[in-house]
């Protein structure tokens, strides 16, 4: 390749970088002279023409690597709009109208419920049966005859009981009262039963007293357990004879005073 034709190329050069700054700034460049054909002397850039040669030669690809556009962005930004700093203003929210009820509203009745007819109370308060069905009533004891060394003491130290002694229960829960009697045997034990008429519901009306000794040497009664005055009866327990309720109560003990010589 001659002289004239790397002149050529290097002309090429100068256009397109001539073009492409002329598209980056605004300034255009002045023109180029074309390159002259004489050989042995470089052509300078005033000595080119204003315009390109019109005639079209052939030339290969240029050796250099193209001319890239700028980095760098443009210096002119569009305006960037900050986001509002308050948050946008939205219309209150009604809540839905609910249309009124197009029955009117129930009243209750004017007049009052008919209420049964109201009974006056018995003029008689009721009876009620008892809580625990009565039982019949049996008593025990035992009679002792006191010793001649603590005669006139309440105690039974030296006492030995009494066989054959009578004892008696007296109810006073009725007009008359109700007496029942019994003996003890040589241990000086007794026992005996209520009339059926006495139950344990009126047993509080009943007492058991000393009646005699067939001792000649001790037959005064004392009042040791209230046996010359009357004895309360104490409850001690239940039982059933003959297919009937009983409550077993106990007195005593009781005594009888000796008669010692001094």
């Amino acid at each position: 390749m001659g002289f004239a034709t790397k002149a050529h190329v290097l002309v090429q050069l100068m256009l397109l970088v001539s073009c492409l700054t002329s598209v980056f700034s605004e300034e255009p460049y002045p023109p180029i002279p074309s390159p002259s054909h004489q050989h042995g002397h470089p052509p300078t850039p005033s000595e080119a023409p204003a315009h390109p040669p019109s005639r079209h030669h052939h030339h290969h690809p240029p050796t250099h690597s193209p001319v890239h556009p700028p980095s760098h962005p443009p210096a002119h930004q569009p305006p960037h709009h900050a986001p509002p700093s308050h948050p946008p203003v939205h219309p209150p929210h009604q809540p839905p109208q609910h249309a009124p009820p197009s029955h009117s509203p129930v009243h209750p009745p004017s007049h009052p419920p008919h209420q049964p007819p109201q009974h006056a109370p018995p003029s008689h308060p009721p009876v009620y049966p008892p809580a625990h069905p009565p039982s019949f009533v049996a008593v025990q004891g035992v009679v002792y005859c006191k010793s001649c060394k603590y005669a006139g003491v309440d105690g039974l130290l030296g006492a030995s009981p009494i066989d054959g002694a009578v004892v008696k229960l007296q109810c006073n829960n009725t007009k008359y009262p109700v007496v029942q009697t019994a003996k003890t045997d040589k241990n000086g034990y007794f026992f005996l039963t209520a009339p059926k008429t006495i139950t344990s519901n009126v047993v509080n009306k009943c007492k058991v007293f000393l009646v005699s000794s067939p001792l000649t040497k001790c037959n005064k009664p004392s009042n040791l357990n209230d046996g010359l005055k009357g004895a309360i009866l104490r409850p001690e327990i239940s039982y059933v004879a003959d297919k009937l309720p009983f409550i077993l109560y106990t007195v005593g003990p009781f005594a009888f005073e000796p008669i010692c010589l001094r």
